[in-house]
């Protein structure tokens, strides 16, 4: 009987595992070939410049993946991404005011280390105040936060576009090649600061996987198998704030990102515990940035964005999970 338990178990962890090794194996050849081929003119330089991009697709793609994972968790649903919190729209009001009040000029006199660090300030500021209000002293549904995280992102888009509509023709085009993620432009020193909160992040949330696993089967359920729901959620959801505004700060807002890679490594790897969910969904994110860059400016010579791409088949997605949840 022993023997039988532990085959099942191991046959169990074999996709998973399986997966795992085959999903690093495209991502480190994605990461190779992004880096190695079609280089032309200086190796120094060309490292130099590829080794910065890639390594913030890396973060970036690591950060937004265990954000969402997390969130789809603490919330369990399966379409909500930190995004619907306004952290996107935070972002883009903040830009839009800069250069409502000081002009388009302004954004390249401005330190980038001030600004970056402004920005992850009012971000963190923002998803903090809002924890507090929910697990104050009279604590509220967790929905209720989403609620007004969505209330308030509407609220700062309408107050962006009405901004943007006051600004100068010449300040609003610099402004909209602003709110585009872009891995070009990375300052590396922006980018040493963005791997230590990372990691830092990473650090707080290793505890709580084996808790998640539990929360993901329901508050009911994880009250009863006597996990501190309140407690792990409001570590999780600080571990949220913190991974989203770094990583919408360094590069930009990526609406569709984080809802396409969690649900596709979760959707890979057949389980829903985080050991295996979470490098599942990072690595998704990085095949998706490092391959879809490399393939989009190298091999088909597109100048297109690739995050538009990633949104229009994120919002596809989307709509699919939409219409499956709908039939069940």
């Amino acid at each position: 009987m022993t023997s039988l338990l532990a085959r099942s178990k191991a046959t169990l962890a074999s996709r998973p595992a399986r997966v795992l090794t085959l999903l690093a194996a495209v991502a480190v050849t994605a990461v190779c070939c992004y880096l190695f081929l079609d280089v032309t003119g200086s190796w120094t330089y060309a490292m130099k410049i590829r080794s910065r991009q890639v390594t913030s697709m890396v973060l970036v793609g690591y950060a937004t993946a265990v954000a969402a994972v997390v969130f789809q968790t603490v919330t369990n649903n399966r379409i909500l991404t930190p995004s619907v919190m306004g952290f996107d729209s935070l972002f883009v009001l903040i830009q839009t005011l800069i250069v409502f009040f000081f002009g388009a000029g302004a954004l390249a006199t401005f330190d980038p280390r001030i600004k970056f660090g402004v920005e992850i300030l009012a971000m963190i500021g923002f998803a903090l105040a809002l924890y507090w209000w929910l697990f104050g002293k009279r604590a509220k549904d967790l929905y209720v936060l989403v609620l007004v995280g969505i209330v308030l992102g509407t609220l700062f888009a309408s107050l962006s576009s009405l901004a943007s509509r006051l600004i100068d023709p010449n300040d609003f085009i610099t402004l909209q090649d602003l709110l585009f993620a872009s891995f070009n432009t990375v300052h590396a020193d922006l980018l040493g600061i963005s791997v230590v909160l990372v990691v830092a992040a990473t650090v707080y949330a290793l505890p709580l996987l084996r808790q998640l696993d539990v929360i993901a089967l329901g508050r009911d359920h994880a009250v009863g198998l006597g996990i501190d729901h309140r407690r792990v959620v409001s570590r999780a959801l600080v571990v949220i704030a913190i991974l989203v505004s770094v990583s919408t700060a360094l590069v930009g807002p990526i609406t569709f990102l984080g809802l396409l890679v969690a649900n596709l490594g979760r959707e890979l790897v057949g389980t829903f515990v985080h050991r295996w969910t979470i490098p599942a969904a990072a690595l998704v994110a990085v095949i998706a940035l490092v391959g879809g860059q490399f393939v989009l400016a190298r091999l088909l010579d597109y100048n297109s964005a690739l995050i538009v791409v990633i949104n229009f088949f994120g919002g596809i997605y989307f709509i699919s999970l939409l219409v499956r949840g709908a039939r069940l």
